[in-house]
């Protein structure tokens, strides 16, 4: 079958978040044709440009949503941008095309004004205002200059000005209106897109947003322009990422507000209309049902992750340094790298020899390197360099490392330095250092954050964040304790090749795949209703085993005398002696 694959900041390109994860998917089901529709965040991601394709890679079609819709039309790689923008600006509106506008923006801004969680009916006035804008849009030729335009403003000030709404949202100003309006385009881009025909979209057996929000936005259109069923997948929480991120430029608390509801609604309208949806962990899974995803559509699909790289130290004998701690991972305040050096404090006090090897790399410029200076800094002063005697060259307990060097050359070998691996996150989603540590075998010690102890299970300690002397007390029994040590790892390690394999994820998209498909409602090809039978109905409309071999007879096959078809089906041609020897033989009083 055909599977629309759709991302957002991610594959085809060479960077961004669930990369690795669509080319393993893509290269692990074979069997299947996939086309990628892509959007695009920032020119250096177009600049950086695609990983290697496989085969069954069809079509590409990309759209940056950094830019102005003007400047898309020169934007992207030399091979040139094959889904763009419709029309850049949109075609000028008429008046009938002026009342549709406002009548959708009316609906949908003012459902946003109300907020995510208000009534059902919010709930179905924004979709009848996106469903209503994306009709237009595919009829005129794109919404950017209506989004952006007078009556967009004034719509947005009225709906903030109306009763009922929070008071947030009611202290809007003039700026607010105009910053929403701006973010609003940005968002309801994907609705302008070239993707929505019988070549795009409309040509694929199944979409599958490899996360909800602005990726799953073209999904929903082609459901309800082709019928064609869709099925996210959310290993975070785009939802909370929204709510969690600092913007590039900073915005009012009123915008703010706005944001998250249209988010919100939007995150719950892709819900509504998904066959089915898969969390990565029972964290994600949490957040979806809070935002209306129905229980019977949800099923957990545990990330598959490479475990043969981890091989040789996960069934190595070596259990690493008996006095070391390990920690590895992206260096950034999430990770509360300040809590585990005042725990280390601790340790020490408890192990004076034990260290500390910290493993990882500013997570991006700017606040990156600045908390990693404060670390380090911090690090100086906890543990002044000790040296033997005063002709020594002092010698700090605690290291920070990057991988790659003569003595740590890859991420395999970094867990492989210590008897026990840390994780001391404020925030996790699914954490991957800790899936990785018990591939290696390694005993962990965790806070409970995210899916930690929905990964780890009881093959590791777990203690409260931000709780140095708990993190450090569970740190001095794994150390004191190498049987334990031993027996945790082992058991780390099994429960890891169970449940988070690159094989185990496979074989759970390779089932969800034939069985949404061989329960979607048939698609005809010929028709502009996808419901309308006015065509032959398109391949893997029904399921398989409900083809059979040859042509069937024109009308209802009518029993001879002797209880023999008059006609045969032509797969059954040259065993009609068969059947009959069969019939003869079953004759009696059975």
């Amino acid at each position: 079958m055909r599977i629309g694959l759709l991302t957002d900041g991610g594959y085809p390109y060479a960077t961004g978040e669930s990369r690795l994860w669509c080319d393993r998917l893509v290269r692990g089901l074979p069997q299947h044709e996939f086309d990628v529709f892509a959007l695009s965040r920032s020119a250096d991601q177009e600049q950086r440009g695609w990983v290697r394709l496989p085969d069954r890679v069809g079509r590409v079609r990309t759209a940056p949503m950094w830019t102005h819709p003007v400047d898309a039309r020169h934007a992207g790689r030399p091979r040139g941008l094959a889904g763009r923008i419709a029309t850049g600006l949109g075609r000028a509106y008429g008046r009938r095309d002026r009342l549709r506008f406002t009548t959708h923006v009316k609906a949908l801004v003012g459902a946003v004004c109300e907020g995510a969680e208000a009534d059902g009916a919010a709930a179905g006035r924004f979709a009848d205002g996106l469903y209503g804008l994306a009709e237009l849009a595919r009829d005129r030729g794109g919404l950017h200059r209506a989004l952006l335009g007078e009556t967009t403003v004034r719509i947005v000030e009225g709906a903030c000005r109306a009763p009922g709404t929070g008071r947030t949202v009611h202290s809007a100003t003039v700026p607010d209106y105009l910053g929403f309006v701006a973010e609003l385009d940005r968002v309801l881009r994907p609705l302008s897109l070239d993707w929505y025909d019988g070549d795009g979209l409309g040509a694929v057996d199944l979409c599958h947003a490899a996360s909800g929000g602005a990726a799953a936005l073209p999904g929903l259109l082609a459901k309800r322009f082709f019928g064609v069923p869709l099925l996210v997948t959310e290993h975070g929480v785009p939802l909370r990422a929204h709510y969690l991120a600092a913007p590039e430029a900073p915005l009012s608390a009123p915008v703010r507000a706005l944001l998250a509801n249209l988010h919100g609604l939007l995150a719950s309208e892709v819900y509504r209309q998904a066959a089915l949806i898969t969390p990565g962990n029972t964290h994600v899974r949490r957040w979806q049902e809070r935002f209306g995803a129905d229980r019977s559509k949800l099923r957990t699909v545990y990330p598959g992750m490479d475990a043969e790289r981890f091989g040789a130290v996960g069934e190595g004998a070596d259990e690493g340094g008996p006095g070391t701690l390990v920690w590895i991972g992206r260096i950034e305040p999430a990770k509360d790298l300040i809590a585990l050096l005042h725990a280390f404090t601790e340790v020490r006090r408890a192990e004076p020899d034990a260290r500390l090897r910290i493993f990882g790399a500013p997570v991006r410029a700017g606040e990156g390197d600045t908390y990693l200076a404060h670390c380090r800094a911090l690090a100086a002063q906890l543990f002044p360099d000790e040296a033997a005697d005063a002709h020594a060259v002092g010698d700090n307990p605690v290291t920070f490392e990057e991988i790659g060097g003569p003595e740590v050359p890859d991420l395999a070998e970094a867990y492989a330095a210590g008897g026990v691996v840390v994780l001391s996150s404020v925030v996790e989603g699914f954490p991957i250092s800790l899936v990785e540590a018990m591939f290696c075998g390694r005993a962990t010690v965790s806070t409970d954050v995210g899916a930690v102890v929905e990964v780890v299970g009881g093959t590791g300690l777990v203690v409260p964040p931000r709780n140095p002397r708990a993190l450090a007390d569970a740190c001095v029994a794994l150390l004191r304790d190498p049987e334990r040590r031993a027996r945790l790892g082992a058991a780390a390690r099994a429960r890891a090749l169970e449940l988070f394999t690159v094989e185990q994820n496979l074989a759970a998209f390779r089932g969800i795949y034939l069985d949404l498909v061989g329960h979607a409602p048939a698609r005809w090809t010929t028709a502009e209703d996808p419901h309308d039978p006015a065509g032959p109905p398109r391949p893997f409309a029904t399921p398989p085993e409900a083809h059979v071999l040859g042509a069937l007879p024109p009308g209802p096959v009518a029993p001879a005398p002797g209880g023999i078809p008059d006609r045969v089906p032509s797969w059954a041609i040259g065993v009609e002696g068969v059947c009959a020897g069969a019939h003869g033989a079953g004759g009696g009083d059975a």
